[in-house]
């Protein structure tokens, strides 16, 4: 099965390629990926995988199913929103959508559950499981499309028992994957924060409330949830990354507007940490003579990767790729939706390196020159095969 895996694979790469280079061609924002969509389900009918679609109007999910009886079902999923960036690489298959592109890699992770699905049911009957591929839209806007694809029975019908996701990874360099076994990525919730005081001449201090000072304050002293808060074993982070008070060199505004991210790893913590920054900011904006509207909207659960499925993942991976190309992963304080799926069934995300330093393929996702080295494509095919395979 090994040999067949690698010589099934490599058969389909071009055609992997040539997908991946459609849909990064033509990227659409997260919940309206609807020519993606119908691209996708062109292959499938192409080939003649059964699918099902419109779920979450843009998602599908489609499955292969053995001749002989088998009660286990394996998913993999690939998501396909691109991000509103502008791309600036010269590349002929660069994105012909202004402000639009695929900056995260989901194009290729698209690309390359296709590329799989297609090696998949061409030996559906060698399989000693049901394999269900899900293609889903949104994963880089909450709700999050992963939530929405499970309220809407995507684990169910059949019944999910396991489940595997790739993403790409510009740290590490093309051919080599990245695993990590136990919490990997961490919740994510986004902060909104207006503080409102009283605007006037800036010459006048003394005759405003000033916003842009008390914001300044504010955004100091949110840093002690976490420093002394915070227990240090676990990993969190509060960061601001959006300040605007629309005054002069002169004048004080009304109001500043804050928009910020809260992370970590932990629920209890989580839902502690969300009480105290709203707790904190009312106190200190009151005692300096403002006031102040705080939202948190709760985003993605963290991300564990189960400890024996990612254990079992590593072994059928290295029979295919090699062991020395298999690297451990630290911790990470970035988000994924495929959370939703760890937090409920066995699951494991596992990196897929595409860097190249020698072609200049370095940037990193969300990156308006981001890139891959597209033979990571096979890498990435053989990954998913040896999970359902093996």
């Amino acid at each position: 099965m090994k040999q067949l895996i690698q010589q099934q694979s490599s058969q389909i790469l071009d055609e992997a390629i040539a997908i991946r280079r459609h849909i990064h061609q033509h990227p659409e924002l997260s919940f309206k990926e609807f020519e993606t969509s119908k691209f996708i389900q062109s292959k499938l009918k192409e080939w003649g995988i059964d699918f099902t679609s419109g779920i979450v109007e843009t998602g599908i999910v489609a499955l292969i199913r053995p001749e002989k009886e088998t009660i286990k079902c394996i998913a993999l999923r690939a998501d396909m929103d691109a991000l509103p960036i502008t791309e600036k690489t010269d590349t002929p298959y660069r994105s012909v959508h202004e402000g639009v592109m695929h900056a995260c890699g989901h194009d290729v992770h698209t690309a390359m559950l296709l590329g799989a699905a297609k090696v998949i049911n061409d030996n559906r009957d060698a399989l000693n499981c049901q394999v269900k591929l899900i293609f889903q839209p949104g994963e880089e806007k909450l709700p999050g499309g992963a939530s929405l694809m499970i309220e809407q029975g995507v684990l169910e019908n059949p019944k999910v028992d396991e489940i595997y996701a790739l993403h790409v990874f510009p740290e590490l360099e093309a051919g080599k994957i990245g695993m990590r076994s136990g919490m990997y990525m961490a919740s994510t919730d986004e902060i909104y924060m207006t503080v409102k005081g009283k605007g006037g001449h800036g010459a006048m201090p003394h005759q405003n409330i000033d916003p842009i000072l008390i914001s300044a304050h504010l955004i100091t002293s949110l840093q002690q949830i976490v420093s002394r808060n915070c227990p240090p074993h676990i990993p969190c982070v509060l960061s601001f990354g959006r300040i605007e008070g629309l005054g002069a060199t002169n004048v004080i505004p009304d109001k500043v507007e804050l928009q910020g991210t809260f992370r970590t790893m932990d629920e209890k913590w989580r839902d502690k940490a969300h009480g105290l920054i709203q707790q904190h900011a009312s106190d200190l904006v009151k005692s300096m003579g403002g006031t102040i509207e705080v939202n948190i909207v709760r985003g993605y659960p963290f991300l564990e990767n189960n400890p024996e499925l990612t254990e079992s993942a590593r072994e059928k991976a290295a029979q295919v790729l090699g062991a020395d190309n298999i690297t451990d992963l630290p911790l990470r304080l970035t988000a994924e939706d495929f959370s939703y799926f760890s937090q409920k069934i066995p699951s494991t995300f596992i990196r897929i390196g595409v860097r190249n330093e020698a072609k200049g393929i370095t940037k990193p996702v969300h990156n308006a020159e981001f890139d891959i080295d597209e033979s990571a494509i096979l890498t990435g095919i053989q990954t998913l095969l040896s999970q359902v395979m093996l």
